[in-house]
């Protein structure tokens, strides 16, 4: 015979039911008012914690029931927090549980909550990729004031704050209707949100806990890094007491090169060539890498090279990351670059008709009516604009005729 049923009714369960339900039933309890997620549901929390460490017991359970909560307490009495008790209940169920900012559960601690990392562009050259560079970044961030070691002020001067009892937001009701009403967390105005008030503050830091330091960081690019990748520095970021440092993540972005395109491991280089050296040849410095070398080419007469065509150089593309003798190819695209009008005399023009391929025969049928047309300058951007201009023209009717009601049409 069950003497009070308290404790049952604060879990909901029957009393008669068994070790597993109450177990159940605290679990799920514990989750919904646990103050880290629900913070007025403190009380609420500590019932549901004292009734489930007597009832999970079986000698505490069995005095219980039959003395009620004024007999003796069998076992070694209640001297397990709330907080330990929901530890260890959700440490034996094989996971930890963490609400906002609070705690580590699961029978160990949590990690300290970990700062944001600091995100900076890098502009690096093409050089500086292809060859690999050491620099200097001078970056200014928080640290924690030497003063008062993050305390903000003198010791014993930092209190909690009275009004969210250190929490840093009130709980604030709002109506968003008739008879409806909306909870929300708002910070806390006193504290503003650092649940402390510091009365004699910190005059270095002025309360804030942290102060500014220039840094002055050594980066090296390695060869073959790609625009976007990052290079992380660990630990570097802002401080804040009581929280983990996060990094410095610098971001490569690589300028643009007024030689050579990159796409991956290769490169790509516009090569200007006279109408000779295309037709006739050469043996030349191309280009400058960007190491410095020069690129040396050597091309046979005969094998004509036409405007746009490409040619590649094995290896002499940017270094793999990582792996810096594997290196892409260097592809050469070439303008060939013709004279001006130069050859007006009838000699000229017998001169290079003897040594350039015979004209194409003309074999198109002629039609009955052949207009003569002459060839003029042009210009592409100029292509479309008579269109352009007669669509301006007819728009400026059609706003005429809806001025003056437009044009009535009878449906026979």
């Amino acid at each position: 015979m069950v003497v009070d049923t308290k404790y049952y009714e604060t879990l909901g369960v029957d009393p008669s039911c068994s070790d597993a339900e109450i177990k159940k039933a605290y679990r799920k309890l514990a989750m919904k008012y646990h103050p880290d997620k629900n913070p007025d549901a403190g009380d609420m929390f500590k019932d549901i914690s004292h009734a489930y460490e007597t009832l999970s017991d079986p000698e505490k359970r069995e005095a219980y029931d039959r003395f009620g909560d004024d007999g003796p307490q069998m076992g070694g009495g209640f001297g397990m927090s709330p907080d330990d008790l929901f530890a260890n209940l959700f440490g034996g169920m094989g996971g930890g549980f963490e609400f906002g900012g609070g705690g580590g559960y699961g029978g160990r601690p949590s990690r300290p909550r970990r700062g944001e990392d600091m995100v900076h562009p890098l502009q690096v050259t093409l050089e500086d990729l292809y060859k690999g560079k050491h620099t200097k970044l001078a970056m200014e961030r928080s640290i924690i004031c030497s003063h008062c070691q993050g305390k903000g002020g003198k010791t014993g001067a930092v209190k909690k704050c009275v009004t969210c009892k250190g929490r840093g937001f009130q709980v604030a009701m709002r109506q968003i209707g008739p008879g409806m009403v909306q909870q929300m967390q708002v910070a806390c105005q006193d504290c503003s949100g650092s649940g402390e008030v510091i009365k004699d503050k910190c005059k270095k830091c002025k309360g804030r806990k942290v102060t500014s330091e220039k840094k002055v960081l050594d980066i090296f690019i390695e060869k073959g890094m790609v625009d976007g990748q990052k290079i992380v520095m660990k630990g570097e970021g802002d401080q804040e007491p009581g929280v983990e440092t996060g990094d410095i993540i610098l971001v490569i972005k690589q300028k643009e090169h007024e030689r050579f395109q990159r796409s991956g491991n290769d490169l790509l280089c516009r090569v200007k060539i006279t109408l000779i050296e295309a037709l006739a040849g050469f043996d030349k410095i191309i280009a400058l890498h960007l190491d410095g070398r020069g690129i040396h080419v050597t091309h046979p007469a005969g094998e004509v090279i036409k405007p746009g065509d490409i040619r590649r150089i094995p290896h002499e593309g940017m270094p793999t990351f990582k792996r810096q003798d594997d290196l892409g190819d260097l592809y050469l695209q070439f303008d060939v670059e013709f004279p001006e009008n130069m050859w007006t005399s009838v000699d000229h023009v017998k001169t290079m008709e003897s040594i350039l391929p015979a004209r194409p025969v003309d074999t198109t049928k002629k039609p009955d009516i052949v207009d003569e047309c002459a060839l003029l300058e042009g210009d592409l951007e100029q292509f479309g604009a008579k269109s352009r201009a007669s669509n301006v023209w007819d728009e400026d009717e059609e706003d005429e005729e809806d001025a003056r009601g437009g044009v009535n049409c009878a449906q026979q």
